[in-house]
């Protein structure tokens, strides 16, 4: 049927209609209705049901995740067991306050002990952190490469934690070395330095926030 057939349709001899142009306008308005019902209804339906399918989809991977969890409770624990006996283990090698002296005093027999001698042992102020502070120590040491060597080795073997940093070797006359670096030691703050601390961190932040308040 064309478009021209179709204008010249009166609906009122509807009933003289032959049958092929019946089928065809009734075809034609079922595909009106079909697509008015998509539009006006369907479409909104199909959206709403696309969106619950994303949240289901959401909701499983959800359960299978605490699922998994639920059933590795007892590793996860485990685990941080584990961890809380490591930290523990790596805590111990932190002096406290009090041990510091005898930590600095340790570090400077080590050299003593392997014949070294000191031209320079200066403790700098320590720089805090969350839960520990750490001490520079500028040294500076002359003697032969294997003494030099067994310092090393030994502030490596102390019980608690040193490091050494910034290192700088040069040969000297004699067959001697001078030696210049950083030792550092570390202590665990207490819990009246660790409070301290936050609170001097919130003063310094909130100055901040106050300045940046005033200039704007």
């Amino acid at each position: 049927m064309t478009m021209d057939e179709l204008n010249k349709l009166d609906f009122k001899t509807l009933a003289d209609w032959p049958l092929a142009t019946k089928l065809a306008a009734l075809a034609l308005l079922f595909a009106l209705i079909v697509a008015a019902g998509w539009w006006f209804d369907w479409r909104g339906g199909m959206t709403a049901l696309e969106a619950s399918r994303e949240k289901e989809t959401q909701l499983r991977e959800t359960f299978r995740v605490k699922k998994n969890q639920a059933i590795n409770l007892e590793t996860y624990r485990q685990q941080l067991a584990d961890i809380e006996q490591a930290f523990g283990a790596l805590l111990k090698q932190l002096p406290n306050k009090q041990e510091m002296d005898a930590l600095i005093t340790d570090v400077n027999q080590a050299g003593l002990g392997r014949g070294l001698q000191f031209e320079l042992f200066k403790p700098q102020p320590e720089t805090k952190h969350d839960f520990y502070a750490e001490t520079p120590i500028s040294v500076k040491v002359r003697g032969g490469y294997h003494d030099i060597a067994s310092f090393v080795s030994d502030i490596s073997k102390l019980s608690r934690i040193v490091t050494l940093q910034n290192i700088a070797i040069e040969p000297i006359k004699g067959g001697n070395l001078n030696m210049d670096a950083v030792v550092k030691t570390y202590r665990y703050l207490d819990e009246e330095e660790t409070i301290a601390l936050k609170q001097a961190e919130k003063k310094a932040k909130d100055k901040k926030g106050k300045a940046k308040g005033k200039k704007k």
